[in-house]
Parts: structure tokens; sequence; C-alpha cells
């Protein structure tokens, strides 16, 4: 099993649970994350219909649109948490 699907599958439960969460809880004030929740979205569906798919795409823009994976200064532990998640995804997929 490759780093990419061990650490997708530690964090897909959490990621599944909290991207939509933090998109309607801090879309408003950080509408970019509408972006980052469409690019996961679309990651996911990838991942899980090929697990030789081709992320780089979504990756670098997601690594672009948040600042490679900078956490806001107002937002709550839950936006961290994705953020360090899908860190650590773009990590393990360089990685494999």
């Amino acid at each position: 099993m490759s780093d990419f699907t061990k650490t997708l599958k530690k964090n897909e439960e959490k990621l599944e649970l909290y991207v939509p969460v933090v998109a309607r809880v801090h879309g408003g004030t950080h509408p970019e994350f509408h972006e980052v929740k469409k690019l996961y979205d679309q990651l996911m569906e990838k991942a899980k219909n090929d697990p030789q798919a081709d992320l780089l795409g979504e990756f670098s823009a997601l690594h672009e649109i948040t600042d490679g994976y900078t956490v806001p200064c107002d937002v709550c532990e839950t936006y961290e948490a994705v953020y360090q998640m899908l860190s650590e995804l773009e990590t393990a997929y360089k990685a494999d």
C-alpha cells in the first residue's frame, strides 16, 4: 500500500466530515475555501475511481490557493486540521 493510500485512509473520514463544515462556517470570510472544497471533491473522486490517478494538478492548485496550507489567523481548529491533513496528503502523494 502506498504512502498516499495509507494517509488517505487515515484522514478520509475526518476530511469528509470537516471540509463541508469549514466551507459552511468560514466560507463567508474566507471565500477561497469554497475553491479548496471543490478541488478536494475532485481529488477524492479521482482517487476513489482510480488509485493510480494523476492528482498533481489538484494538489498544485490546493497548494497555491492555500498559500502552502497557511492557516488564516481567524479560523477554528477544524479549519487548521483540514489544511494539515491536505498537506499530509500532498506530501504522501509526492513521496510515492
